[in-house]
């Protein structure tokens, strides 16, 4: 079976309770859809668990891509030392709910931090897949509907930072699988769970967020789950 998350947001509970909830097995596959790290306690921890699991497929998310520049930064400074030459960047960091990722990595070993790194360089951008009979497309998140430009051809950032039309079907024959916007802030009426529409699957469920799940969809059979 091949499933995806996305949005884990430093919820290691939550990470560790939806492995036990699908019953990963050995020969599935999990793909998570970035932003592991940032606003909730514990991003780092998930990165060591999913790191040494080789059923897990990470994608990027805008705040690794945030994250990853400084972390190479960390392995010379010290955090005063970043927020003086790198003002700009860490705190942009800062506010996006990076503190928690950034203490914890700065008191990680040389090593540890170095493989922490060269993981997260490692994200692909994006991947498509077939399960079910159906063909899915992965990202974080997806450029603005255009009819003239093939989702593919599109800049690196629009799949960490783009902003999708969840009302305009990007492709007849392809399920887009996308995190990036809680899909409270798409429909309230579907705060806390995954929105499927006009071959769009957004699945933030809000997990680091008061009242917020962590969804997780499998593609094989479109059944949800939620922790």
């Amino acid at each position: 079976m091949i499933y995806a998350i996305s949005d884990i947001h430093g919820c290691y509970e939550k990470y560790v309770e939806m492995l036990k909830k699908i019953d990963l097995g050995d020969n599935d596959r999990l793909y998570v859809l970035g932003d592991v790290i940032d606003r909730g306690a514990d991003g780092i921890k998930i990165l060591r668990e999913m790191k040494k699991d080789s059923r897990v497929v990470p994608l990027i998310g805008n705040h690794e891509s945030m994250a990853l520049g400084l972390m190479r930064s960390l392995l010379t400074m010290s955090i005063e030392e970043l927020k003086e030459k790198r003002p700009k960047a860490f705190f942009a960091w800062m506010i996006n709910g990076g503190k928690p990722t950034l203490l914890d990595f700065a008191v990680l070993d040389e090593k540890e931090k170095s493989e922490i790194i060269s993981y997260i360089d490692s994200f692909m951008i994006y991947a498509n897949v077939g399960a079910g009979g159906r063909e899915f497309h992965l990202s974080h998140t997806l450029p603005p509907y255009d009819p003239d430009i093939d989702i593919h051809d599109v800049s690196y950032l629009e799949f960490i930072w783009g902003e999708p039309d969840y009302d305009m079907i990007y492709d007849e024959n392809t399920l887009f699988i996308t995190g990036h916007t809680p899909t409270g802030f798409i429909d309230p009426e579907y705060d806390g769970k995954i929105y499927i529409k006009y071959n769009h699957i957004a699945i933030d469920c809000g997990a680091v967020f008061d009242n917020g799940r962590l969804g997780c969809i499998c593609l094989d059979t479109m059944e949800e789950f939620y922790v």
